[in-house]
């Protein structure tokens, strides 16, 4: 493989001067930089970022942790970490936890070893309910710099991205209100997550200010949903309001719903978190409240990348930025 001193012995320059027309620097002439680019390319020049990484004491390179990658909101928040990271010239290297803390630990502390020079991380739900923050802790303590989008731990301090998942649920829950609906329920199957609590909070907030009765149909890991909400249905037959904490619940609790002879929205309204592609598997299509997934990754990305590039900035100066959720109406509510 062709090297600067190569090319630059053969144009008769210094390196310094081919490391900066190949950077583009300013330093050096539109000619010159004209001529060290076409004989790199005609080498096929490729410069060597281990080198460079030990020599800038970077690696431009962050490391994302995710619980889950078949979850389509998670996926799309990589997306846009990936796709904001590229426009300032980052790679990332992606891990998955599977929901363990061991696995979390494990990743935080592979990647932690001069492969990357920060992280972005969504935390399991094993480490949540848990409450084990002390490897993240540590990791910051090390000088790398983590940014937590969605599920964070708010005793570590440290930069993080949330969407307003309370106000957004109490807000839902008075929609359906205000159509009329005085038997809503609430569905979920995150209730171990932060995410899920303040949900499953700012749905009972809007039901107890009504003087209404909370309503709630908690999911467990090995419960089948389908089943579940059948059962609600069949047991309580005056509902005529649903809110979905998670992605698949609402779909399910309308299709479930032409079991019972119930029609959406006429009988029944409901709304859920998800996104425009899962609710399209909905008869009718499901009202949701949007989370911006890409936004979100954009947002975490363009925080960390900040905080890499002023590494004096005080640990104490440390953000949380709230990306507003939309409520995206469709035919499953009035």
């Amino acid at each position: 493989m062709v090297t600067l001193k190569q090319l630059a012995k053969e144009l008769n320059v210094s390196i310094s001067t081919v490391s900066k027309a190949l950077n583009n620097s300013d330093e050096i002439g539109e000619d010159t930089r004209k001529r060290v680019k076409e004989l790199a390319r005609l080498y096929n020049y490729k410069p060597n970022k281990v080198a460079l990484s030990l020599k800038q004491n970077k690696t431009k390179t962050i490391g994302v942790i995710i619980p889950d990658i078949l979850n389509h909101f998670l996926s799309k928040v990589l997306f846009g970490i990936e796709r904001e990271a590229n426009k300032h010239g980052y790679n990332i290297i992606t891990c998955i936890s599977n929901e363990s803390l061991e696995k979390e630990k494990e990743s935080l502390e592979l990647l932690a070893n001069g492969s990357v020079d920060g992280f972005i991380l969504s935390i399991a739900e094993e480490t949540q309910s848990k409450n084990e923050i002390n490897h993240f802790k540590d990791t910051i303590n090390q000088g790398l710099p983590i940014v937590m989008f969605d599920r964070v731990a708010h005793d570590v301090k440290c930069d993080k991205v949330i969407v307003d998942d309370f106000e957004s649920t109490y807000r839902a829950t008075k929609n359906l209100i205000a159509e009329g609906r005085k038997n809503i329920v609430f569905i979920s199957n995150i209730d171990t997550i932060s995410v899920g609590k303040l949900r499953e909070r700012g749905y009972n907030k809007s039901i107890l200010e009504e003087g209404l009765t909370p309503k709630l149909l908690i999911l467990k890991k090995n419960d089948d949903p389908q089943q579940k909400i059948k059962q609600l249905y069949k047991k309580n037959k005056t509902i005529d309001g649903v809110i979905a904490a998670d992605s698949a619940s609402g779909v399910i609790a309308i299709n479930m719903a032409r079991n019972f002879k119930r029609k959406v929205p006429k009988d029944i309204s409901v709304i859920g978190f998800s996104s425009k592609s899962v609710s399209n598997h909905s008869v009718p299509k499901l009202t949701v409240i949007r989370q911006h997934a890409k936004k979100i990754g954009a947002k975490a990305a363009e925080l960390l990348i900040d905080r890499l590039k002023t590494p004096h900035k005080s640990i104490e100066d440390y953000s949380t930025k709230i990306v507003k959720t939309t409520l995206v109406k469709s035919k499953s509510t009035l």
